[in-house]
C-alpha cells in the first residue's frame, strides 16, 4: 500500500467570513515535498458586500501558488504587478528576501454575485533561494498542458507527468496536477523518489483500496499508486523534492533559519517590506 497517511483539514477564517479548510502544515505531516501550506477555499458565492477580500500582507522564503476551479481574484504586489487570475491558470509568487501583496475580488465584478472556489499552496524555497529577489509569475490556462485519455482529463500545473511537462519555472522539481474524472475510470500513478500527496476536491475515490472523502489529503510513498474514481471527482496531486532543512513558519514567514523570522518580524511593523501602490491598510503583527 502506498498511503501512508490521510490527512483530515482544519478551518480557518482569514477574515470577512472568508473560511478555509487548511490541510498543511499537519501535526502529523509537516510537508508533502516542498509544499508546507495547503488551503482550499469555496466552492461559495461571494455576494456583494462581501469582505473576502485579502489584504496587503508580507512574505519571505517562499512561493505561492493559486489555481482557481472557479471566479476570479485580482493579485497586487510591491513589485508593481497587477494580475487577475481565472480558471486553469497558475499565479507563482516567489517571495525571496521579501514581498508585500494582496488578493482582492475584481472591481468590474464589486456588484455581482459569483462563485469563488480554488486552491492556494505554499513551498518552501530551497536554503540557496531562500533570500532571492522577489518576483512574480502568471502562466495563463492555455499554456499548460491538458489531455483527455480512458474518461480523464489531466492538467500539468507544474512539473513532469506522463511524457507532459508544464511551462511553469521553479526552484526545486516541484510536482502539481489536476485531475477532473468520470465515475469508473481510473489513475496509475508511476512510482517515484518523492513524497506525494492526494487532495480530494469533490466526489470519491479510493487510493490503493482506501477511500478518500472530500477535502481529505492523502500522503503517498514511493510506490506506484493505484486510483479509482467511485464518482465523478475532482482532484489533485501534489509533491516534489524534499526540503533540504527543517522550516520555521510564524504568521505569512517562512524560513531555515529563526532568526531570519526575527529579523522580518521588526522589518514588517517598521514598514520597511515595501507596500501595494493605491492600498493604505496595515495589518499589524499578530
Amino acid at each position: 500500500m502506498a498511503t501512508t497517511l490521510i490527512l483530515h483539514p482544519h478551518n480557518k477564517d482569514l477574515g470577512g467570513g472568508f473560511v478555509v479548510r487548511r490541510s498543511l502544515p499537519a501535526a502529523e505531516q509537516r510537508a508533502i515535498g516542498p509544499f508546507i501550506f495547503f488551503d482550499h477555499f469555496g466552492p461559495v458565492v461571494r455576494q456583494p458586500g462581501d469582505n473576502f477580500d485579502v489584504r496587503a500582507h508580507p512574505h519571505i522564503g517562499l512561493a505561492t501558488v493559486t489555481y482557481l476551479f472557479e471566479g476570479a481574484m485580482m493579485h497586487r504586489d510591491s513589485l508593481g504587478f497587477e494580475q487577475r487570475i481565472e480558471p486553469g491558470a497558475i499565479n507563482w509568487m516567489t517571495a525571496g528576501r521579501g514581498i508585500v501583496h494582496s488578493e482582492r475580488g475584481p472591481a468590474d465584478l464589486h456588484n455581482t454575485a459569483y462563485p469563488i472556489h480554488g486552491l492556494q499552496m505554499w513551498t518552501a524555497l530551497p536554503q540557496p533561494f531562500e533570500e532571492c529577489e522577489p518576483d512574480f509569475t502568471h502562466t495563463p490556462a492555455t499554456a499548460l498542458p491538458e489531455f483527455r485519455e480512458n474518461n480523464v482529463t489531466t492538467r500539468v500545473l507544474i512539473g513532469s507527468i506522463f511524457g507532459r511537462s508544464s511551462p511553469v519555472r521553479t526552484f526545486a522539481d516541484t510536482l502539481y496536477v489536476d485531475f477532473d474524472a468520470d465515475a469508473g475510470s481510473a489513475v496509475a500513478l508511476p512510482a517515484s523518489p518523492y513524497e506525494r500527496g492526494i487532495y480530494l476536491v469533490s466526489g470519491a475515490l479510493r487510493v490503493d483500496g482506501n477511500a478518500l472523502a472530500p477535502a481529505q489529503l492523502a500522503v503517498l510513498d514511493q510506490h506506484a499508486t493505484s486510483v479509482e474514481v467511485v464518482s465523478a471527482s475532482r482532484f489533485v496531486l501534489i509533491g516534489g523534492e524534499p526540503l533540504d532543512a527543517p522550516r520555521h513558519l510564524w504568521w505569512n514567514f517562512v524560513s531555515s533559519r529563526k532568526e531570519r523570522i526575527e529579523q522580518a518580524k521588526e522589518d514588517w511593523a517598521a514598514q520597511r517590506m515595501g507596500s501595494v501602490a493605491g492600498e493604505t491598510e496595515f495589518i499589524p503583527l499578530p
